[in-house]
């Protein structure tokens, strides 16, 4: 619990949304970069695709809407 934690506290001291929203463009600048080094990732079906988006969505739901 620690490292989640220490991770925590300081990205609730330190980060504001404009890093946060940097730390996106960074990952989606860095799969950019993994599809042109492996083009086959393209040729997934799509489901695949909303089955991985579902599942990296499934908590910003729940804090949003759910969790009291």
């Amino acid at each position: 619990m620690f490292f989640k934690e220490y991770f925590n506290k300081r990205l609730k001291e330190y980060f504001t949304i404009w890093d946060i929203k940097l730390a996106q463009i960074a990952a989606m600048f860095l799969l950019i970069i993994l599809i042109k080094l492996i083009p086959e990732i393209i040729t997934l079906n799509y489901w695949v695709y909303i089955v991985g988006l579902i599942i990296t969505a499934i908590r910003l739901f729940y804090v949003l809407f759910i969790k009291k």
